[in-house]
């Protein structure tokens, strides 16, 4: 029997795209492509993040290193930045530039990391409380309120950014959730070493 740990990285490790909601309704929602792939050279539960526009893929927009754990009993995802980051566009689907992401080139987000639980067959995250997960976007200074649902080959987030004062909404989605469906299962690159790591 699978771990909650281990069915968290294995739900997570995918390709992801909300190509319909795009089409369906294009003043709202851009067409957004999101990707999580095992990094096996860093600690089991590793996984580069990589979320680009569908017009543009080569030049993602968010590149992270996700490190997904239990801890006291309850799951966590950090969140950690890649240093001169643009050397790893494209590493999402090149697995020679991706074995060269190593540990040294990681930044853990202060206050980033996400709470997540089991919910059906699947889990929900979100951003730690504490208003501390600070982003710079169009020259302002905003804390991200983030959640995120995974369920088989659906998940749903929403991204907001609040004034770290006023505490109002200053971008993000006003239209509600953005939804993906899987396009890409890369759960077979989980190493077996994991597995073993994940489950214990």
């Amino acid at each position: 029997m699978a771990t909650p740990l281990l069915r968290l990285v294995t739900l997570l490790s995918g390709g992801f795209s909300n190509q319909q909601q795009a089409f369906d309704n294009p003043p709202l929602y851009a067409h957004i492509l999101v990707k999580f792939r095992p990094l096996p050279q860093l600690p089991p539960g590793s996984l580069l993040l990589d979320q680009s526009y569908a017009i543009n893929p080569a030049a993602p927009y968010r590149l992270r290193v996700l490190l997904a754990e239990q801890s006291e009993g309850r799951l966590l995802i950090h969140n950690h930045a890649i240093h001169d980051e643009q050397r790893f566009w494209g590493a999402i689907d090149d697995s020679a530039r991706r074995s060269q992401i190593s540990s040294g080139d990681l930044r853990l987000l202060e206050g980033c990391s996400y709470v997540v639980r089991e919910q059906g067959a699947g889990f929900i995250g979100e951003v730690e409380p504490g208003c501390r997960c600070l982003v710079e976007r169009k020259g302002s200074t905003a804390y991200l309120v983030s959640t995120f649902c995974i369920e088989g080959p659906r998940m749903r987030t929403l991204d907001r950014g609040h004034d770290p004062i006023t505490h109002e909404h200053l971008w993000g989605s006003l239209a509600g959730e953005f939804e993906f469906e899987r396009t890409d299962d890369f759960s077979g690159e989980i190493p077996e070493s994991w597995r073993l790591a994940l489950a214990g």
